[in-house]
């Protein structure tokens, strides 16, 4: 015990503490009704949240003192159970609100979906860690890594968890840390801007032609230029040239194009789109063959997809996704207004932040949280009642805090000397990341209401647990490096 003392890094654990007690005294002043009379009233949520916060502590204490190697050893064992229990909830779990991630322990709800995170990361610091693994090492086992992302992922989606879901798409930055390519990383930020420019353009006719869509001929050469400048990048000086002459060509069929539609005949430009597209893709294969280059191949098989996904959704928007999730969208890009639906949760988060100004009204002092104006005010949307009672500074604080932490989070990773403790700290850091990002960006009305809580604030057990055991788990690891040093 005097050794995981003497070697735990306490800034990090003192953020933690202060972020947790913290959190608790904003569930009280979020969530306490008429005849809450103390924050230790078991019978309403700041209780509640204190029995987690016991439970919680003593996982983290456990968490401490199994051996990192035993946590590696049982990586894939932890992986496969997780998998095995969210497949048994999403049969056996009620529908709650839409959702089927929910199971009932006795008086607690447990959602295994948040465990998965952690289990995941186990899995993928192990199979690094294990294999040596490398991005320019063989291809079937960048296909395993993507299978152990997914998995849980896809399962998790089955749920209609989409925003717990989506968390694993964080993974990315230990992905990126490891030596994957920047052109897959721009790929998955292609993926949301695609899927924005498409639905928000997808009923505006292109040119006065009413089949065409602006939505997609945007989408297709968007994903063009972004192909042709990744090409240019891996040619060489003396094949500039060549560049050159093939955006001349594209800019002089478009324009060809254009005096065709003004004085001949009308021209649905998304064909001309994908006459273009379809030709830089068989150049780029025969660049592949010329000069035997797989980064040709990538980017043809990288616009080829993008491509043939700009022309599918409208059928993800429009028959994938939830109804309210597909309003959700549309308030959020301004496409509909709709204040007493879906953008009220968001407009008043705006009224309850706005309203503290700079100081905040004080300490259980916010109407907008009162008065329960606010749905789901000490879960999802836990940070309106920090900006309306504490204000900008309050605000300030706290996000201030998080950047320490995830920047002590990346510090820890970076001294790691075995690569299975910095692939797992890499994962823990995305996640954090992702989290607070998207849950103060959803209340500030920036990012989609995609339903997740801010780490160590929003009430509930679940999310509160596994973030304490993600977290300790690699605190384990920095100490066990510490003390082998």
């Amino acid at each position: 015990m005097k050794i995981i003392f003497k070697y735990i890094d306490k800034p990090t654990l003192i953020l933690y503490l202060l972020f947790v007690f913290f959190g608790w005294f904003c569930i009280y002043s979020a969530s306490n009704g008429e005849g809450q009379t103390s924050i230790l009233d078991f019978s309403y949520r700041s209780g509640m949240q204190l029995i987690w916060i016991g439970i919680s502590l003593a996982t983290a204490f456990m968490a401490l003192m199994i051996s990192t190697k035993n946590y590696l050893t049982l990586a894939y064992f932890i992986y496969g159970a997780v998998i095995i229990l969210l497949i048994f909830t999403l049969i056996v779990a009620t529908d709650i609100k839409g959702s089927r991630s929910w199971l009932q322990l006795g008086a607690f709800s447990v959602q295994p979906a948040e465990f998965a995170k952690f289990a995941t990361s186990l899995a993928l610091a192990r199979l690094f860690g294990e294999y040596s693994f490398t991005f320019k090492s063989a291809m079937y086992k960048t296909l395993i890594v993507g299978a152990i992302i997914f998995l849980p992922m896809s399962i998790i989606l089955l749920q209609s968890e989409t925003g717990t879901a989506l968390v694993f798409l964080a993974i990315i930055l230990m992905l990126y840390r490891e030596g994957l390519q920047p052109l897959v990383l721009v790929s998955g930020f292609l993926l949301i801007l695609l899927f924005v420019v498409t639905v928000l353009y997808s009923n505006s006719p292109l040119f006065g032609v009413e089949t065409s869509s602006l939505g997609k001929f945007l989408a297709i050469n968007i994903t063009l230029i972004v192909a042709f400048f990744f090409w240019k990048n891996q040619t060489k000086r003396e094949h500039q040239n060549t560049a050159r002459y093939i955006f001349l060509v594209f800019a002089g069929i478009y324009l060809l194009a254009a005096l065709v539609h003004i004085f001949i005949f009308k021209i649905d430009f998304v064909y001309i789109a994908l006459l273009l597209a379809g030709s830089f893709v068989i150049f780029l294969i025969y660049s592949y063959f010329a000069h035997n280059k797989k980064q040709f191949l990538l980017i043809a098989f990288l616009l080829s997809v993008f491509v043939g996904y700009s022309f599918s959704v409208d059928y993800i928007f429009d028959d994938i996704l939830q109804p309210h999730q597909q309003k959700r969208i549309k308030v959020l890009l301004g496409m509909e207004n709709d204040p007493k639906g879906a953008g009220w949760n968001v407009n008043q988060a705006k009224i309850a932040i706005g309203s503290g100004g700079f100081l905040g009204k004080g300490v259980f002092q916010g109407t907008q949280t009162k008065l329960k104006y606010v749905p789901e005010q000490d879960t999802d949307f836990i940070f309106c009642t920090i900006g309306e009672e504490l204000g900008f500074w309050g605000s300030a604080l706290v996000i201030g805090l998080f950047a320490v932490f995830l920047f002590r989070l990346i510090s820890i990773a970076e001294r790691q000397t075995k690569i299975e403790s910095r692939v797992y700290g890499y994962c823990v850091v995305g996640i954090f990341l992702f989290h607070l990002v998207i849950n103060v960006g959803m209340v500030l009305g920036i990012m989609p209401v995609i339903g997740i809580p801010l780490p160590f604030f929003s009430y509930g057990g679940s999310s509160l647990l596994a973030f304490t055991i993600l977290l300790f788990i690699f605190l384990k690891m920095d100490i066990s490096r510490r003390v082998n040093k």
